[in-house]
């Protein structure tokens, strides 16, 4: 997949997205742009560089997958939010520490996890009062 020219408008595309978007929305801005790649392609694409760690991967409440290009290579979790759609990376050592006992405490080994949070940012939050 490295090197390809649909990747490589893939990466370009989602480095210039701001915030996290869903498979078709990332294909709607290729296609806007110009290239030809197909909506099977651009799931494939995300789903392998989800799992490789290359871009971050969240569900929201709907249930469909968003993504975004990952700001650290870090395992991290995100705070998002429900209005508009902004995300934060944040730390989660409590969340860390509870999976670990968790998983040790059922004979668990190798162990990983997704926790996603949702909110109102500040600005959505005032708005709304």
């Amino acid at each position: 997949m490295r090197g390809t020219r649909q990747a490589q408008a893939l990466a370009a595309t989602l480095a210039s997205m701001p915030g996290f978007s869903s498979a078709q929305e990332i294909h709607a801005e290729l296609r806007r742009k110009g290239e030809h790649v197909g909506l099977t392609t651009v799931y494939r694409h995300l789903q392998a560089l989800s799992e490789q760690g290359m871009v971050d991967a969240i569900r929201d409440d709907s249930g469909e997958t968003l993504y975004r290009q990952c700001e650290t290579t870090a395992h991290h979790h995100h705070l998002t939010c429900r209005k508009c759609g902004r995300s934060v990376e944040v730390e989660g050592r409590a969340v860390e520490q509870w999976a670990e006992k968790v998983a040790a405490e059922a004979g668990f080994t190798d162990v990983g996890h997704t926790v996603e949070l949702f909110g109102l940012c500040p600005e959505c939050a005032a708005a709304a009062r």
